[in-house]
């Protein structure tokens, strides 16, 4: 039965989540609070790990997940479900693209989307945004300001939004290591 779930939801998530990796992030999001598989900070670790090494950060988590809830053959059925869907809308699009591509209303599908697509990494975005910044599992209607802000992620996310504007051509391998880094040394 482990299996059949593990299908479902990452063939749901690969199926739905136009726009790439990010995009599904809110459906591993809903995953994480449904099932044991993994929480919403292994997400957060997750998307940390999946955004600076190689490869695609859903395929990587649907592993990460499938692993845990049933080993070696639930990580192969989780990433097999996850992109799935892409191998199946991609076979039938170049067999009717060819047919369609002067046509109006195919075109007007595919921009219409793109707001969509940003919709889905605006929504990943802030997901990641809140869960780093600040401590929502402290959150409570009476809670005190200085309980929920995360100060020190907050202090170090305006020093490198300050840098990256200063030295906007130093490589992005530098801001990502500096971020690991600080993120080790003090445990955000």
């Amino acid at each position: 039965m482990i299996f059949l779930t593990l299908f479902y939801e990452f063939f749901k998530a690969g199926l739905f989540s136009v726009g790439g990796g990010l995009a599904t992030l809110p459906f591993l999001k809903a995953i994480a609070e449904r099932y044991p598989w993994f929480t919403p900070a292994d997400l957060m670790d997750m998307v940390a790990v999946s955004e600076s090494t190689p490869g695609p950060i859903g395929v990587n988590t649907a592993t990460y997940a499938g692993f845990h809830a049933a080993g070696l053959p639930g990580a192969l059925m989780a990433t097999f479900a996850l992109v799935l869907p892409s191998v199946i809308i991609i076979i039938l699009i170049s067999r009717a693209l060819q047919k369609f591509r002067d046509s109006r209303l195919v075109q007007n599908a595919f921009y219409g989307l793109r707001p969509a697509s940003a919709g889905l990494i605006f929504g990943a975005m802030s997901t990641v945004f809140v869960a780093s910044l600040f401590h929502m599992e402290a959150y409570s209607g009476l809670a005190r300001l200085g309980d929920v802000l995360n100060i020190p992620a907050i202090v170090f996310f305006l020093i490198f939004m300050v840098a990256i504007r200063v030295f906007p051509k130093l490589h992005p391998i530098v801001f990502i290591a500096a971020g690991a880094v600080f993120g080790i040394a003090f445990q955000f």
